[in-house]
């Protein structure tokens, strides 16, 4: 396996990194205290081609891969968590388009979400079906008459669920048949039967909105049914494997970022006549805090290039996820430690760093949910 960025790769970092230095970093601070959606931010994304990566340039997109994404999502959440998570959760709607979508769909949709500046979302979680996905109990029930899906349930916590244009919904089209029933229905903001509950108020990620969606006899065209009728957990279950990807990428960028900023630190901060990088123990932290860093950092792009290529990636995604997830809590805590004092204030990004990394130990699967599928796939391997 060649460990070296293309040219065009190392080209997308630095573009990504400067578009995260001077757009993104200098308004992390608003972003998190107003909780409002940066949506000029997301529009400039739009217009640098980043809500595009990943789709070919025939459905708008930007071209590239599950490297690129990464890539991408790492540099922006080094300076803010949320923007890199709008941004990581909103490809999920192409991903599954291109891989289960009609020509038709792709054609009239893709365009809208990669370079059309409209955002999507992925909706399969409810009040009682969490880590349980397969107990999902909102219906799309077909009406011979109209020829329509008729919606009824409720989603909760869906990232960017109120702010989206364009939804994914997870639902029942066949309740006898239990999860073998579960099929995906594409939604349009403003279909009529279709609401935004409640707007959860976040330990982090604030700018990241988290919505209720409130289906009541919404009614949309078969035309909008993704793949086949029953295929829906197929296709959420594959979904998820390439969306872990994506939060394993922004928590190494939260923990990227924590141990730039405790770099900056230690060389400025002066304690005994001294800079504090002179002090063992945090030159210890610091040690710690790199080498957990950059393991996760190649893990990562190690489930990403398999899923690139398509190879199974359903273990190596869980791994990288969970193993990210837990270094990003890791290195903040560390990092929020080095600054003592003044990183329990809101002067330092440090305490919102903290906050934010939290989101990524439970969100696209919970640490615990990972170790399921991880042993799972382990001792089914039979030592392969």
């Amino acid at each position: 396996m060649d460990f070296k960025l293309t040219d065009g790769q190392e080209m997308l970092k630095k573009t990504v990194r400067e578009f995260a230095e001077k757009v993104v970093g200098p308004r992390a601070e608003d972003v998190d205290q107003t909780g409002i959606f940066p949506r000029d931010t997301f529009e400039q994304m739009a217009r640098l081609g980043l809500t595009g990566i990943g789709t070919p340039e025939e459905y708008g997109g930007s071209g590239g891969n599950d490297i690129d994404k990464v890539i991408t999502v790492t540099e922006l959440a080094k300076k803010c968590a949320a923007t890199a998570g709008i941004l990581s959760i909103h490809t999920i709607f192409a991903s599954v388009l291109l891989k289960f979508g009609s020509e038709e769909q792709k054609k009239k949709y893709l365009p809208e979400v990669t370079s059309g500046g409209h955002l999507a979302a992925f909706a399969l979680t409810e009040p009682n079906a969490g880590s349980d996905a397969a107990a999902v109990r909102t219906t799309a029930v077909f009406d011979e008459e109209t020829g329509e899906y008729v919606l009824n349930g409720t989603k909760c916590f869906i990232s960017g669920g109120g702010q989206a244009k364009y939804l994914l919904i997870f639902a029942l089209t066949d309740p006898s048949k239990g999860v073998k029933g579960l099929s995906c229905i594409l939604v349009e903001k403003g279909t009529p039967g279709f609401s935004v509950g409640k707007i959860e108020n976040k330990m982090g990620i604030h700018g990241s909105e988290t919505a209720e969606l409130i289906f009541d006899q919404c009614r949309v065209p078969k035309e909008n049914l993704v793949g086949k009728e029953g295929a829906g957990f197929k296709m959420a279950m594959n979904a998820l494997d390439g969306a872990r990807i994506g939060v394993a990428a922004q928590a190494l960028g939260i923990a990227e970022g924590a141990l730039d900023e405790s770099v900056k630190y230690m060389n400025e901060r002066v304690q005994f006549g001294n800079p504090i990088k002179a002090l063992q123990g945090l030159q210890w932290y610091i040690a710690d805090m790199a080498t957990k860093t950059e393991c996760a950092k190649w893990m990562i792009y190690y489930a990403a290039y398999l899923k690139s290529t398509g190879q199974p990636h359903t273990k190596e995604a869980a791994i990288a996820k969970l193993n990210a997830s837990e270094n990003a809590r890791f290195v903040t805590n560390l990092a929020l430690q080095i600054h003592g004092g003044y990183g329990y204030m809101k002067d330092y990004p440090l305490e919102r760093m903290y906050r934010d990394a939290k989101i990524t130990e439970i969100y696209e699967g919970t640490s615990e949910i990972h170790k399921v599928v991880i042993s799972r796939a382990v001792l089914n391997s039979n030592g392969k």
